[in-house]
């Protein structure tokens, strides 16, 4: 086993004020203890979250959390492709994702970290994005599962809808990806089998090939 990486970015600060705790007394003639039970209200874009194509209507393929493949989830392979993008520096063309990977990557899933040692928050909102060859690009390369620090522009040119149009799924606002070295990991997305739902929050490791 590889070095583990969690990449999962943390609930909102102030999330459990929303838990509601209740204490079970259990007793019988053998021993006797206090279970703890939570209720909370979530949202699905608390923390890190995972989008199906269904997360837009006109591109719902079906593929809800309850039915998503456990193969397409569990260490699963994937490239890694690294930038060091500057707040409001703009586009990221097919161009600069090869140049910085060195080729077209041909894993099922891929990682882009292109904000650097920067976090999605600590940029200027969508300043820094994916442009149409990207996507083009991205797709050609047959991943169907996208984990990246960067998606769509302040114009909202329809990056998810290009993706989801062509199958892939997209996991958002990640943490911590500058502290993968390499460029081929295994990829695990974790999250509950809930019925209906198209996005959900989820939990990401990272595994090192070696």
């Amino acid at each position: 086993m590889g070095t583990i990486i969690d990449i999962t970015n943390d609930f909102p600060g102030n999330f459990d004020t929303n838990i509601k705790i209740t204490e079970i007394k259990l007793k019988s003639n053998a021993t006797s203890y206090t279970g703890m039970v939570y209720d909370w209200s979530s949202h699905s874009m608390h923390g890190s979250y995972i989008d199906f194509p269904g997360h837009i209507k006109e591109t719902d393929n079906g593929e809800r959390a309850d039915n998503f493949p456990h193969e397409r989830l569990y260490r699963v392979p994937c490239s890694v492709i690294r930038l060091n993008r500057k707040s409001g520096s703009g586009a990221v063309s097919a161009k600069d994702l090869e140049k910085a990977f060195g080729g077209v990557p041909d894993t099922p899933s891929l990682l882009i970290n292109a904000l650097g040692k920067k976090e999605p928050d600590e940029v200027e909102t969508r300043s820094v994005f994916l442009d149409d060859s990207a996507l083009d690009w991205i797709i050609a390369s047959g991943a169907r599962m996208l984990v990246s620090d960067i998606y769509e522009s302040q114009a909202l040119h329809g990056v998810f809808l290009r993706l989801f149009e062509a199958g892939v799924s997209t996991v958002c606002e990640p943490r911590g990806l500058s502290r993968i070295k390499d460029s081929r990991v295994f990829l695990t997305v974790l999250f509950q089998k809930i019925p209906v739902v198209t996005q959900i929050p989820c939990r990401m490791i990272v595994e090192t090939m070696n």
